[in-house]
């Protein structure tokens, strides 16, 4: 008996050495990547919000006048960072501290 596909090019399922090559392979994860939610104290006393996963560079760039968000606020202090190993809990840290309820939860607890 012959086996006939609507695609040849696919893999044929049904035996185990097929569905083995059908999977695609895993991409290796870069080890200790942390992403860092930061504040910083503006010279002008307001607060920046930021997101990034190289918090020295990102805070030297701040103080250097390279960004563009407080460029016009220096200088800057650091008022604390929070690290997290997974990229998108920390971006949705920062939406979170960024909303209403967030600024609410600074201004209580932090700054």
């Amino acid at each position: 008996m012959t086996e006939t596909r609507s695609n040849p090019g696919a893999p044929a399922f049904g035996r185990r050495s097929d569905l083995r090559q059908a999977r695609p392979a895993k991409v290796a994860k870069a080890k200790n990547l942390m992403f860092y939610v930061y504040i910083l104290k503006c010279g002008n006393t307001t607060e920046y919000i930021g997101c990034t996963n190289d918090l020295k560079d990102r805070i030297h760039r701040h103080k250097q006048g390279e960004v563009s968000s407080t460029k016009d606020r220096l200088p800057i202090t650091v008022v604390c960072y929070t690290a997290f190993a997974d990229k998108y809990k920390a971006y949705r840290f920062e939406k979170y501290l960024k909303s209403g309820s967030g600024r609410a939860f600074l201004k209580r607890h932090l700054i």
